[in-house]
C-alpha cells in the first residue's frame, strides 16, 4: 500500500506545482490587460479555473497523501521531515496568496506591478527545490 499511497502523493504533488509555477505568470499578463476587457475577463475565467479545478484539488490531495505517508509508514522522528513540513506549510501560504490575487483580479482590484508576480513566481521553485533535497537526500 505504500508504494500506491506514495505514486498518488507525487501525482498530486506534480499537479499542485504545475499550477503553482503558471498562476503567477497569469497574474503578470493579466496586469497589462485593461480592466472590463475581452482579454482580462478571459484571464478571470483561467485564473480561477486553474485554483478551483486544479490547484486546491491538488493541494488537497498532496496533504491527505502526504499526511498519510507520514501517519501510517514514516513517523514523526526525522529531521528532515520538520524541515520538509515546514516548505509545505510555506508553499500552502503561498497557495493562499495566490487565491487572494485572483480574488483581487476578479474584481478588478490588483495594485501589484507584473515585475511582482514575476519575482514571487520564483517562490514555489525555491520551496520545491528545498522539500524535495529533503526528501531525497535526507541530509539529517
Amino acid at each position: 500500500m505504500y508504494e500506491w499511497v506514495k505514486a498518488f502523493h507525487i501525482i498530486s504533488i506534480i499537479a499542485w506545482m504545475a499550477a503553482m509555477f503558471y498562476l503567477p505568470r497569469l497574474f503578470v499578463y493579466h496586469c497589462d490587460a485593461e480592466a472590463g476587457s475581452v482579454q482580462s475577463e478571459t484571464f478571470k475565467v483561467m485564473e480561477r479555473r486553474l485554483l478551483k479545478a486544479i490547484m486546491t484539488p491538488a493541494m488537497i490531495a498532496s496533504w491527505v497523501f502526504g499526511l498519510w505517508l507520514v501517519f501510517g509508514f514514516i513517523g514523526f522522528g526525522h529531521g528532515w521531515l520538520h524541515v520538509k513540513l515546514a516548505g509545505v506549510v510555506l508553499l500552502s501560504g503561498f497557495h493562499g496568496a495566490c487565491a487572494k490575487w485572483t480574488r483581487e483580479f476578479a474584481e478588478d482590484r490588483n495594485t501589484l506591478s507584473p515585475g511582482f508576480y514575476r519575482a514571487v513566481n520564483e517562490v514555489p521553485t525555491v520551496l520545491m527545490v528545498l522539500i524535495v533535497i529533503m526528501v531525497v537526500v535526507k541530509p539529517f
